[in-house]
């Protein structure tokens, strides 16, 4: 998961960043969070069938915790019950570490943990612009759009200013009973750092491309993420802006 690979005209492959969530507490309720698997593990099946090279990290490295463990779901179960992925998901690198000119795309899955340990990381906004201003695709869904939300480029704008975005709606937070323990309601946030919010009906499925930034709703938006960001690869691969 964590090798580098060739293309057939010899040149390589930067890796893609799947960044994840650190922190396993959901507020002051006493019960657990973390990332969501489903939207690590169907984004990682697109870039592991086109066969893209992915290294996993999080805020503090390690273990990441993890909710949403869906096993009746087959991609789920076939990660989940996998040596190697525990192992790569068990050893994430922590972020403080990590150089983002090597990296040819950053994708920060979701799950509520992110809207704690995500939006005032000022490792992860220096990671987020630079892999951006240096031409990087930056993907995210669900409540990893998280990450965006305080990332602002070197010439001082938001990363989302003006472009069109989607993430965990406020009506979800609502529906999940959440509203009034997150932080934020993420998508209100996404929209007063100038970003288009476009959204579908709950839970329903919603992926928005723009330019080099992908971002989707909710869980059942995770593989068009990956499907959506692998474009975006490829066209930057042959000569695409």
């Amino acid at each position: 998961m964590n090798a580098a690979t060739t293309t057939r005209s010899g040149t390589a492959t930067r890796p893609v960043l799947m960044v994840l969530t650190s922190h396993g507490e959901l507020g002051n309720t006493g019960r657990s969070t973390g990332f969501f698997l489903g939207e690590l593990t169907h984004p990682l099946a697109v870039f592991e069938e086109a066969g893209l090279p992915v290294e996993l990290a999080s805020p503090q490295g390690g273990e990441p915790p993890v909710d949403g463990l869906d096993l009746d779901d087959p991609v789920n179960a076939r990660y989940w019950n996998d040596p190697a992925f525990r192992d790569a998901l068990s050893t994430t690198q922590p972020l403080e570490a990590l150089d983002a000119s090597r990296y040819s795309a950053l994708f920060f899955a979701g799950g509520h943990g992110t809207m704690w340990d995500f939006p005032d990381n000022p490792t992860l906004q220096r990671l987020t612009r630079e892999a951006w201003e240096a031409g990087a695709v930056v993907g995210a869904v669900c409540h990893g759009p998280s990450a965006l939300v305080n990332v602002r480029l070197t010439n001082g704008r938001y990363l989302v200013e003006g472009r069109e975005v989607s993430a965990f709606t406020d009506a979800e937070e609502r529906a999940v009973e959440l509203d009034g323990v997150v932080p934020f309601l993420l998508a209100s946030r996404l929209a007063e750092r100038g970003a288009i919010h476009r959204a579908a009906e709950n839970f329903a499925e919603q992926v928005t491309v723009s330019g080099r930034l992908v971002t989707g709703q909710n869980p059942a938006s995770a593989r068009g993420v990956g499907e959506a960001m692998l474009a975006q690869l490829r066209e930057a691969r042959g000569g695409g802006s």
